[in-house]
């Protein structure tokens, strides 16, 4: 019988290997990273396209031309494809972010080449029909009143729109009318301009035979066309911070979000902001937590995030909390930021954020398709893959000083947004 009176031992992890994947080139120019690994006969493919939104030339495209790129090509409609899929125990997604479009396909290694030639159909006839788009249209306004309903999505909404601009492709916020201005030319446009060799970058996962490289340098290096690469617009503003207030009388909890513009991975203080976002609100030990949920009992969760993009990035505060208490809730969210300024962290909590950061890394690449989405957010975000290892060794190395440093540079009520959202008055 296992002893359950003693705790298991606790290991420090030390190392953790970054996968390391082979690069190949198909006969497009397009690059093709195989990263071959794993038991199961599982295959995945990914494909990401320079084509989220930094690359649009009208608002929403990156997001419609992607969406509805599985909803049928010239020859089968969007229930035949589904069809396909099902009978093969195969999954096709189509996801987008703020930088890419995507194209990740799932399936055994057995139905491949089947699943291929449907790709490659997607990707050279995509038929973006009326009726689809008149359909994605009706859908993505019912989401959007809905969601403009919640304090929570409105203040997510109002604090990026509020750091980087109305205009920025970071920022904007969708609207009925908006929506209701693309058009099928547009999406159409989109594709032809960005889904190509040149703007593309694929990824094969699991495990992967020459069988399998073959038919991807045969069926995509001919199917995706060249095309010119993309550059990015990106239209910005640098407005002085201030406080929004977006009152509702009905509501009966407050939305708040506190935030500021910062940059992308690749800026010098960005891993050991990883680390001190990480103590302020990044996991359920953080300082926020402990005090905003733990001791005062003003919320269920809070936390903070350092999101960052390929072109730029910001980080935020947000919690959502009784009416009465948000008042209370702000002054100790920067009461918590002061701290980081005036005191240096204690050796036994650096020591617990560090073993969870190191643990949670472990996590990321823990078997071949885990791996294959840490690389592909390198690839993504243009940053070499040796930064993983620099990531780890900062974590390892960095100092109570140093973390003192990045909060009196960086966590300064001044330079914050504040968006207060919901039942609160002013």
């Amino acid at each position: 019988m296992p002893d359950r009176t003693n705790p298991p031992n606790i290991y420090k992890v030390t190392k953790i290997d970054f996968p390391q994947p082979e690069l190949q080139t198909l006969p497009n120019g397009a690059p093709l990273w195989v990263l071959n690994a794993g038991n199961q006969d599982i295959i995945k493919l990914d494909l990401f396209f320079q084509a989220g939104r930094p690359f649009e030339q009208k608002k929403l495209v990156a997001r419609g031309t992607s969406k509805l790129l599985l909803e049928g090509t010239l020859r089968q409609s969007s229930n035949e494809l589904a069809e396909i899929l099902d009978y093969h125990g195969a999954s096709l997604n189509s996801p987008v972010d703020l930088d890419t479009s995507s194209l990740i396909l799932y399936c055994l290694g057995k139905h491949f080449p089947k699943m291929l030639d449907l790709l490659s159909e997607i990707l050279a006839e995509p038929s973006y029909k009326e009726d689809e788009l008149e359909l994605f249209k009706t859908n993505t306004i019912q989401k959007l009143k809905y969601n403009n309903s919640k304090a929570d999505v409105r203040a997510y909404r109002q604090i990026t729109e509020s750091i980087f601009g109305s205009d920025h492709p970071y920022g904007y916020n969708s609207s009925v009318d908006m929506i209701h201005a693309v058009n099928r030319n547009d999406l159409l446009d989109h594709f032809d301009r960005l889904y190509n060799g040149n703007n593309c970058t694929l990824m094969v996962s699991g495990r992967v035979t020459p069988a399998v490289l073959d038919l991807i340098h045969t069926k995509l290096g001919k199917v995706l066309r060249k095309g010119e690469k993309a550059s990015p617009k990106l239209i910005g503003e640098n407005n002085k911070p201030v406080r929004i207030l977006d009152h509702d009388p009905h509501a009966i909890q407050t939305s708040i979000r506190v935030g500021k513009k910062m940059f992308s991975r690749d800026h010098e203080d960005y891993e050991g902001m990883y680390v001190l976002n990480t103590i302020l609100g990044g996991y359920f030990g953080s300082r926020l937590m402990m005090n905003i949920r733990e001791v005062k009992g003003y919320t269920y969760n809070v936390f903070s995030s350092l999101d960052t993009m390929r072109f730029d990035g910001y980080f935020y505060v947000g919690t959502e909390v009784d009416n009465e208490y948000a008042d209370k809730t702000l002054v100790e969210i920067y009461h918590e930021m002061e701290r980081l300024k005036v005191e240096l962290v204690d050796d036994i909590e650096l020591e617990m954020v560090k073993n969870y950061l190191m643990g949670n890394l472990l996590t990321l690449v823990d078997g071949p398709m885990n791996s294959s989405e840490v690389v592909k957010s390198f690839l993504i975000n243009e940053i070499p893959f040796s930064s993983f290892n620099q990531l780890i060794f900062k974590i390892q190395t960095i100092k109570a000083e140093e973390l003192r440093t990045l909060a009196v540079k960086y966590l300064n009520r001044e330079s914050m947004w504040e968006v207060i959202s919901g039942g609160i008055r002013d």
